[in-house]
């Protein structure tokens, strides 16, 4: 089915007689999407906003509207184990995916087909696709491998290898560092041209889990399980300590999971995954806490922004999926 169908309603949906002014152009404040049968690790908005992508245990990528009822209106499958990670590409016709089946695929948004199946070797943790002109993306996962794809080719185009599996990856803004996060707690940035590693950034005391790059590209947030998030200062040229905020209320258990952190697309908040079944909100110039959201039954596992309205994304271990407006 094409992208093309879901449009967003007309503004005046947002002035409802009987309630509080709305901020969004959702159906309703809150919206419910569930279909999963197992947990949902992962979800992301595409650029346009219209659309939503979520991946589960179940080994599926669920296509959602974001306006209207928010079907599920396509379902990419190929996988044999659980989803971990996705990202769509800029122009929203690709969807990238990391999976517990030691693969990463690249599928044709519009058309629900799998393009491309890499395979690194290892459980693949992480995906971070380049935002630059060229189609690159770079794949973290339990081997200790980093490795860069093009998009045009069948074969991986650069491997960085450390001691610890990376358990979340990405790339600069520039494409010119690969930023790893391991089970040794460490943030490695490593130069693409030499290979090596250019600095560190220590802090956390566990595991990294996500990681993501800020819309301006400075500054880069990590999760982990010592249950800090971080944003470091990534600009080339930094004298002196890279950390630059802490922010802190966000939980993680015996269960281990790797939970993701995202930025508002105006990088003024932040969020990340929970053990707590809460969703936290973190206000960036100032580090407090902005919202405290209960509603799921399990883990959250990971929170994404829309891109231009004031929508919150979340996924959990319930197998649902929350949109809500702030």
């Amino acid at each position: 089915m094409s992208l093309a169908v879901a449009e967003p309603p007309t503004k005046r949906s947002r002035h409802d007689a009987t309630g509080p002014p709305r901020t969004s152009d959702m159906m309703a404040p809150i919206m419910l999407l569930e279909g999963h049968e197992a947990a949902v690790n992962c979800l992301k908005f595409d650029p346009s906003g219209r659309y939503l992508a979520t991946g589960s245990n179940d080994k599926s990528i669920f296509l959602w509207n974001v306006y209207g009822e928010c079907e599920n209106f396509n379902v990419l499958e190929g996988h044999k184990n659980a989803i971990l990670d996705l990202e769509w590409n800029r122009s929203g016709s690709k969807i990238v995916s990391a999976s517990a089946d030691k693969t990463v695929g690249v599928f044709d948004a519009n058309r629900g087909k799998r393009l491309k199946k890499y395979s690194p070797g290892s459980v693949v943790n992480s995906v971070n696709l380049s935002r630059g002109d060229e189609p690159l993306l770079v794949s973290g996962g339990d081997d200790g491998k980093a490795m860069v794809w093009d998009l045009r080719s069948r074969h991986s185009v650069q491997t960085v290898e450390g001691k610890f599996p990376v358990t979340a990856c990405a790339l600069s803004a520039d494409d010119e560092l690969i930023f790893t996060g391991s089970t040794d707690n460490v943030v490695k940035a490593w130069d693409r041209r030499s290979e090596a590693v250019v600095f560190t950034l220590e802090g956390h005391a566990d595991t990294i889990t996500g990681m993501s790059l800020s819309p301006d590209g400075a500054s880069l947030l990590t999760n982990s399980m010592d249950k800090t998030l971080i944003s470091w200062d990534v600009r080339p040229f930094v004298t002196g300590s890279r950390f630059d905020k802490q922010f802190e209320g966000a939980q993680h258990n015996l269960e281990k999971t790797l939970l993701k952190c995202s930025w508002s697309a105006d990088g003024e908040m932040v969020s990340c995954g929970s053990s707590d079944h809460v969703v936290h909100i973190w206000d960036v110039p100032t580090g407090e806490e902005l919202y405290h959201l209960p509603g799921h039954a399990g883990s959250v596992n990971e929170v994404a922004f829309h891109p231009t309205e004031p929508i919150l994304g979340s996924c959990g271990s319930d197998k649902k999926v929350y949109l809500g407006e702030l």
